[in-house]
Formats: structure tokens, sequence, C-alpha cells
């Protein structure tokens, strides 16, 4: 009896282990996103909070380089992204000679794209939430 009660709790610690494992990135907050770059230092308004990939999928994006762009020599290169660089490394919080300053940059990328596809967020609470 004892023999089967072990098995039994064995058994289940194992299915437990396998439904934790499972289902654990479905409640996942890697998909929550802050725009925090630490280049603004203290800012009036909370960071920018979105679900990326579940944005990705309603604004249809398909290529990650249409927001994580890559520039030089002052062209586009469109088969190149930005992926895993923070946007102040080209972008300076006062601007630079060839490139717009960081909260200009997030700004005109987010919202006008919002506002040319009328859809998404294009007030300052709608997207800096407390």
């Amino acid at each position: 009896m004892r023999k089967r009660a072990v098995a039994l709790y064995a058994g289940m610690g194992v299915l437990i282990s396998i439904l934790t494992f499972m289902l654990m990135p479905a409640y996942s907050q890697e998909d929550i996103v802050n725009l925090a770059d630490s280049a603004f230092g203290d800012r009036e308004r909370p960071a920018a909070v979105f679900a990326h990939e579940e944005h990705n999928e309603k604004a249809e994006i398909e290529e990650c380089n249409v927001c994580h762009h890559l520039y030089r020599g002052g062209n586009k290169v469109d088969d190149e992204s930005s992926e895993g660089t923070n946007c102040s490394a080209c972008h300076y919080v006062e601007g630079g000679d060839t490139t717009r300053p960081l909260m200009k940059a997030y700004h005109e990328l987010c919202k006008s794209c919002h506002q040319e596809n009328k859809a998404g967020p294009v007030t300052c609470g709608e997207c800096h939430r407390k």
C-alpha cells in the first residue's frame, strides 16, 4: 500500500511539473514591455506599456525593422533591424546632428503609425498609464 501511495504522489508530481511547464508561458509577463529607456532619467509620466506580441499581431507587423529600424549614412537599411539595442544608442535625449531627439522619435514612430492606421492610442494617458 505504501509503494502505491509513493508511486501515486510521484506520478502527480510529474503531472503537475508537466502542466506547469506547458501553462506558464501563457501566464508569463515576458510579453509586457516598458519603454523605459534609462537615458530619460526622471520622467513626468510613467513609461509607455504595451503587449509586444499582441500589438504586432493586431497591427499585422511581420518585419521587426518596421519599428526596430536601422540607418547607415542617413539611409534606412531595409534588411536589418536594431533589435536588442536601446533607441537611445542613436536617438539622444537632446537630439543629435542627424537624428531626432529620443522622445520625439518614440512619439513620431508610434503615434504617427496609430494615426495613419486609425488604430491604437494617440493621447498621452492612453500610452503612459499610471
